[in-house]
């Protein structure tokens, strides 16, 4: 029998071009229930008082944990790389009317 949890089981992901090309966003939305996060990609442009959501990811609780650890990281390398990221003025300085309870 297989063993799929072993540590150095390789998987093999496939890249679409679509996919590869990514989607743009400057703002995201996040909520949860007991089982799942939301994680909506917003696209908010200037002077314009509509913004789509671009792409919806739902992931398990464990998931949003990981990913949040793996965020952290790749931050952490990324100022070591290129210096401290600026927080400064990014988000948007008005209401959002949207019913979810993050935002990032």
């Amino acid at each position: 029998m297989e063993d799929n949890n072993r540590p150095d089981q390789q998987i093999n992901v496939e890249l679409s071009e679509e996919v590869a090309e990514g989607v743009y966003s400057n703002l995201a939305m996040i909520a949860h229930s007991n089982s799942e996060f939301v994680i909506d990609f917003i696209r908010l442009m200037p002077g314009v008082p509509k913004a789509k959501v671009k792409s919806r990811i739902i992931v398990t609780p464990d998931h949003a944990k990981r990913l949040l650890a793996a965020l952290k990281d790749n931050i952490e390398k990324y100022e070591a790389a290129f210096g401290k990221i600026n927080q400064g003025g990014g988000a948007p300085s008005f209401p959002i009317s949207f019913g979810t309870p993050g935002e990032a």
